[in-house]
């Protein structure tokens, strides 16, 4: 493996990328940065249309796999693998094969920077939250020489772990074009939590507008999604590249490479 700067994303399902940091994986991409993408999941219970078209869980699956594909293709990534758990069920997987498979792509792509969601999963997603939770030990045990992943491989010491979190002022931007983001699981409901501003550790400048344009077009790949977004999906791509901008907001949950109270400007320093 070559001294390269690499980062990792690791997402619970097909559009987390695009929808929640295309920008920063574009900007990246970009200045030469290799950008891999860890997915959960294929997506197949993201269903948005009439229940009696409905494909099912296979062609569904197959279908956001390829428009995962096509986003990839879009944002500039270098790699997309998938842990192929069952979209929704993935609370449910066995935590030591999850974390175990995790430590394989960890091992193998040797990433400095590796970002997944935050404890509370954005908005309470319990995939979001399970694979965050994968993600953050696979970490830990990827960088342990006792620990033996699927291929062998030797252990990998991870430098950064960041939270993709949305802030308080994207929140407020897109609540009135999303709607209600509120949903029930377990008898209880849940929905987005936006993080303070003071919270944010890391502010990525997004007035890259090829970035937010690569961006834009990424969540147009995911087009069985796009009713998720509400009117968002049907703005104008200068208008949605506006919004866009607003991103680019992350929490360091830690960094072996630097610290303290001032903001960052990039998911790599300390690193370059």
């Amino acid at each position: 493996m070559t001294d390269s700067l690499r980062l990792l994303v690791v997402f619970a399902h097909p559009d987390d990328e695009s929808m929640g940091m295309g920008g920063t994986l574009a900007k990246y991409a970009a200045e030469g940065i290799e950008t891999y993408y860890v997915c959960a999941s294929r997506g197949e219970r993201g269903w948005f249309g009439a229940e009696e078209q409905n494909p099912g869980l296979s062609a569904l699956g197959q279908l956001r796999t390829k428009e995962l594909g096509n986003a990839a293709r879009e944002l500039g990534m270098k790699g997309l693998y998938f842990l192929d758990y069952v979209d929704g069920e993935v609370g449910q997987a066995d935590h030591a094969e999850a974390i175990g498979k995790i430590v394989t792509h960890i091992r193998r792509i040797q990433p400095q920077v590796i970002v997944t969601f935050p404890p509370d999963g954005n908005y309470g997603h319990p995939d979001h939250i399970a694979i965050g939770q994968f993600a953050s030990a696979a970490i830990i045990c990827a960088a342990d020489s006792t620990y033996p992943d699927f291929e062998n491989l030797p252990p990998h010491r991870v430098s950064k772990l960041y939270y993709m979190v949305d802030s308080e002022n994207f929140i407020n931007l897109i609540a009135p074009f999303v709607g209600d983001m509120t949903f029930p699981v377990d008898g209880k409901l849940r929905g987005e939590v936006a993080w303070k501003e003071w919270m944010i550790t890391t502010r990525i400048d997004m007035a890259d507008a090829a970035a937010c344009h690569a961006a834009w077009r990424a969540i147009q790949c995911h087009q069985s999604q796009l009713p998720s977004l509400g009117t968002l999906a049907e703005m104008h791509e200068d208008a949605g590249v506006a919004v866009l901008a607003m991103q680019g907001t992350f929490y360091r949950a830690f960094s072996l490479v630097n610290g303290g109270r001032k903001v960052e400007t990039d998911l790599f320093e300390g690193l370059c």
